[in-house]
């Protein structure tokens, strides 16, 4: 068993503190932004290409 683990153990734990803040806080917002918008940009290019503008009743 190795007995020197303590050090490694913990700058393990520092760099995944770090990755964890930086999926949540910039990684999933970003990801969110993004779909949502390629979502509105399909609509728009489906509309402007195919369907037309949007009319109403």
């Amino acid at each position: 068993m190795e007995q020197d683990a303590g050090p490694k153990m913990e700058v393990t734990r520092r760099q995944e503190r770090i990755a964890f803040l930086l999926v949540t806080a910039v990684v999933f917002p970003l990801l969110a932004i993004l779909i949502v918008a390629g979502y509105g940009f399909m609509v728009w290019m489906w509309q402007l290409l195919f369907a037309g503008p949007p009319t109403g009743p």
